[in-house]
């Protein structure tokens, strides 16, 4: 449901933002990136399913290079999935790098940002609840926090 009023998002603590992706280099290659996307799909079926792992949302936009959005409660959760031998993260990268290793196929990639209050600032207007709004919670963002300088706790300075 799409809300008409300006929004921000508030997460108590530090959170990580992991960005994943793929690239599809050779599209007809169905054979090497399907197997990713899959091995993607069961790893965040796996990390909804149990939220004790510290995933606390995710979104992902889709063409011939994807980008998924994570959103952790700590990068100490993130490290040690994907280190865990239980866990759906270990078999996908061997995998991976058995099926596609440096063939170019299909391209891999992430990046991951540690973040804490006033560290970061996020603005939703007519959104339905969306990325940092939906890991955390959205409030208004009035008074104090109508202006990016003002979500992220600092003064505002004269242009």
């Amino acid at each position: 449901m799409q809300s008409n009023q300006r929004l921000t998002a508030s997460l108590d603590g530090e959170f990580v933002v992991f960005l994943i992706g793929m690239r599809v280099n050779q599209p007809l290659r169905v054979d090497k990136w399907l197997p990713v996307v899959a091995a993607m799909t069961r790893m965040i079926g796996e990390l909804r399913a149990q939220p004790h792992l510290g995933l606390l949302h995710a979104e992902m936009w889709t063409s011939r290079t994807s980008i998924m959005v994570q959103y952790w409660r700590s990068m100490e959760q993130l490290l040690q999935y994907a280190k865990n031998k239980n866990a759906q993260h270990l078999p996908a990268w061997r995998a991976f790098n058995k099926a596609v290793g440096d063939n170019g196929s299909v391209g891999i990639w992430h990046e991951t940002y540690a973040a804490a209050p006033g560290t970061y600032e996020t603005f939703y207007g007519n959104m339905p609840p969306f990325g940092l709004g939906k890991a955390g919670r959205l409030v208004p963002a009035v008074g104090g926090k109508q202006s990016a300088a003002g979500r992220l706790g600092r003064a505002e300075t004269a242009p």
